[in-house]
């Protein structure tokens, strides 16, 4: 199959090199001149613990290289999801397939803006990795891939994904209702994102303090609240899973930290900004995470 992935990050580069070592022809497309002259001059070289290989991968940062494409992954932070669903557009076309793995709510319906809904998958990744260096990754765990339609006519096309997936060892689930699965990686990124991001710790230092503990706590009830009022289905206990991934993910740093690190701009708008923007709807009072949302606005404003 030829596949295209759109934002070639550390996440883009390793599904793009999982795909092509599995046989696909796979072309990742990014705006990093460096990245991509890296790979196509060196191959991309991908760290997992102690070991390290190098896989041969086209890259190109003109889309006019890369044509038609049988599915389109995409990768981009979600301030970006415009411009990538602009593009998907031109290289699905009327047929092809885009599958988003991205962070945070609303770019599924972003991608829809431009093409046919039942062409759009949606879903989260359990996989991690970091970008080291242009031409370089670190594959840093491995966990299941959660995707599903975005409408009811879509469901083959996920299905297809996913075997093609599950054949190139990516460990991946088909769930009818994935909007429910969203709901569940946005309880975790609304309940550690921003308070890591504003404060300057890593995930695990989260569960610290009880009065951090209780602030990541109050974030995601009200996000839970939100969600049970426009009907979605809420699965366990999401502050548990929330203090767990803190636990699990202790030594890292969010992705929303290393953008205020690194002085990018965040995906505030689409974690808990997306909160905020659905509780004026179902109308339930939100002032923890309206007061984060502010904050890391007010910072990324300042920069």
């Amino acid at each position: 199959m030829k596949i295209s992935v759109i934002g070639a990050g550390a996440m883009g580069s390793l599904f793009g090199a999982l795909l092509a070592e599995a046989g696909h022809k796979v072309i990742l497309f990014d705006i990093r001149k460096d990245h991509v002259d890296k790979v196509n001059a060196k191959g991309l070289t991908v760290e997992r613990e102690d070991t390290s290989r190098k896989i041969s991968i086209l890259a190109t940062t003109d889309i006019n290289r890369i044509g038609p494409t049988e599915l389109c992954l995409i990768f981009v932070k979600s301030t970006h999801t415009a411009a990538a669903a602009e593009t998907a557009g031109r290289l699905a076309d009327r047929t092809g397939l885009v599958l988003t793995l991205q962070n945070g709510m609303g770019n599924a319906d972003t991608i829809c803006n431009v093409l046919d809904p039942s062409q759009v998958i949606a879903g989260t990744t359990s996989h991690g990795a970091t970008f080291l260096r242009p031409g370089a990754i670190r594959h840093a765990g491995a966990g299941d891939t959660l995707i599903g339609p975005w409408t009811e006519k879509g469901l083959s096309g996920a299905k297809h994904v996913a075997d093609l997936f599950n054949k190139a060892g990516i460990q991946t689930h088909v769930k009818e209702d994935v909007r429910t699965v969203l709901w569940s990686k946005l309880f975790i990124n609304v309940g550690i994102n921003a308070i890591t991001a504003l404060t300057g710790i890593k995930n695990g230092q989260l569960l610290d303090l009880e009065k951090t503990r209780q602030l990541c706590q109050s974030a995601v009830n009200e996000a839970v609240a939100v969600a049970r009022a426009l009907g979605i289905t809420i699965t366990g206990d999401p502050v548990k899973t929330v203090f767990k991934v803190a636990e699990t993910t202790g030594t890292n740093r969010s992705s929303m930290g290393q953008d205020v690190d690194n002085r990018r701009l965040t995906e505030i708008a689409t974690i808990n900004g997306y909160i905020v923007q659905a509780a004026e709807k179902a109308g339930v009072p939100i002032p923890v995470n309206q007061a984060l949302t502010t904050l890391v606005e007010t910072l990324q404003a300042h920069y």
